[in-house]
């Protein structure tokens, strides 16, 4: 699975993007993107500048499944959002479960000994990096999905 992914974990306040090594092997946290919840164009239009600055091949945004497998408020903004997205940039938008991965997120940088006012920063970032780096992993061998 050759080209780079960008990882989104999307949210009402921040937009956390994490982005692949080339070859689909790492993930990296890049940024936050910081919206008050309205007009998302701003995020569409910033991810839009990282996948052309870096070439990307593919997208893959955190979906925020509940545990009792209804569809939440939230999980349905992430749908529309995935949507806009795709007619934005025309590339290959995935939806990954991304159940826990801002708990696991805090977790690590309790454990690394980030100060919490420093995690609210980065978090979203850093669960980006987990979705994608997820997916990543569970894609290895060359199949979507």
């Amino acid at each position: 699975m050759m080209g780079r992914s960008l990882g989104i974990d999307y949210g009402n306040r921040r937009v956390g993007i994490s982005l692949s090594d080339p070859l689909g092997i790492l993930a990296s946290s890049v940024e936050s993107i910081h919206w008050q919840g309205k007009d998302n164009s701003v995020v569409l239009d910033r991810i839009a500048e990282l996948c052309t600055i870096h070439d990307v091949k593919r997208i893959i945004v955190g979906l925020p499944k509940r545990t009792d497998g209804k569809v939440g408020e939230l999980e349905s903004q992430v749908r529309e959002f995935a949507a806009q997205l795709q007619e934005r940039v025309g590339i290959e938008i995935i939806l990954s479960d991304e159940r826990y991965t801002t708990v696991m997120a805090t977790r690590i940088m309790r454990e690394a000994g980030i100060k919490q006012e420093k995690r609210r920063a980065v978090v979203d970032q850093i669960a980006a990096e987990i979705i994608l780096q997820d997916w990543l992993d569970k894609n290895r061998g060359g199949s979507t999905g």
